[in-house]
């Protein structure tokens, strides 16, 4: 039996804004990860989503996503489309659209009972509030921050006020083609005290 991991991958510029990279929401700087994206991008991209199981995401990614993605074809598209998403959110109610299902109540709760089932792993892009409940929950298992080259100086941070204290293992890292510095992490379980 295999147990499933939650694996976090967010695009990040070098000082740490994540706001918008795909120009799906209106920032003003909206879109600033597109330049960075060429085939090896789309190609690992790829890969990763067809070892997942489920893609998993907050109301924001969710309402975004679900309004682009249909519209789009290719390989990636089709596998985006077509892989059952999980949806955390008080505020939405079913039914969803885009091949999607709540995760109703305690969504922390819900998310670690699919953990513990045998199959592929779970992917989550974006979903800021939703990451940081994960990680102080100790659910992030792997934590792959895409940094671009490019300082916004402006926008919604990773990383910002009140969030969990979290250590983290450098796993591995990548240089892109683009210039993305892959980082991945392992993120230890908190300490209880």
């Amino acid at each position: 039996m295999t147990l499933r991991k939650i694996i976090v991958s967010t695009l990040v510029t070098a000082d740490g804004v994540v706001e918008d990279p795909g120009g799906m929401a209106g920032f003003e700087h909206g879109g600033w990860a597109d330049r960075y994206f060429n085939q090896e991008v789309g190609k690992r991209s790829l890969e990763r989503l067809l070892s997942c199981d489920y893609f998993l995401c907050g109301r924001h990614t969710y309402e975004m996503f679900s309004k682009a993605w249909p519209n789009s074809t290719g390989p990636y598209a089709d596998r985006l489309n077509a892989i059952p998403k999980l949806v955390a959110s008080t505020t939405l109610a079913e039914p969803l659209t885009w091949n999607a299902s709540l995760l109703k109540g305690d969504a922390i709760g819900a998310l670690k009972k699919i953990k513990e089932e045998d199959g592929q792993d779970i992917l989550m892009y974006g979903s800021v509030t939703l990451m940081r409940s994960l990680l102080r929950d100790g659910l992030v298992d792997q934590l792959d921050l895409m940094v671009c080259p490019v300082l916004l100086g402006t926008g919604k941070r990773l990383f910002g006020e009140g969030g969990p204290v979290v250590e983290l293992e450098l796993t591995g890292h990548t240089r892109l083609d683009t210039g993305i510095a892959i980082q991945s992490y392992h993120p230890q379980p908190p300490a209880t005290s």
